[in-house]
């Protein structure tokens, strides 16, 4: 079960970053509730995975998902450029994670 709550912690932290974008500086009113809803939804849910698992797993996993969703979502929604350097990095991110998850 935490594995799945930290799946849904994950897609907060994608909806508080790409709704951020979209917020214009916290004008625009329902990107801004959307992006306090994902703050609020991605802590409260990497919390409750992190009842079970350590938080030397939970928290990079956490926020290596939320990279990655946010460069895709970037590059496919926004256009933001998905270089060579940038699938590498991700690729190193996911790397990272990995050797943390086999480690512990």
């Amino acid at each position: 079960m935490s594995w799945l709550f930290l799946g849904v912690a994950a897609v907060f932290e994608v909806v508080f970053a790409m709704s951020m974008k979209y917020s214009n500086g916290f004008t625009y009113l329902p990107a801004t509730l959307a992006t306090i809803l994902g703050v609020i939804g991605g802590v409260f849910f990497l919390s409750m995975a992190m009842k079970t698992l350590p938080v030397s797993i939970a928290y990079p996993a956490w926020t290596a998902v939320g990279v990655l969703g946010t460069v895709t979502f970037g590059a496919v929604f926004l256009g933001e450029s998905l270089t060579l350097f940038k699938v590498l990095s991700a690729l190193a991110i996911i790397a990272g994670v990995a050797g943390l998850k086999v480690s512990a």
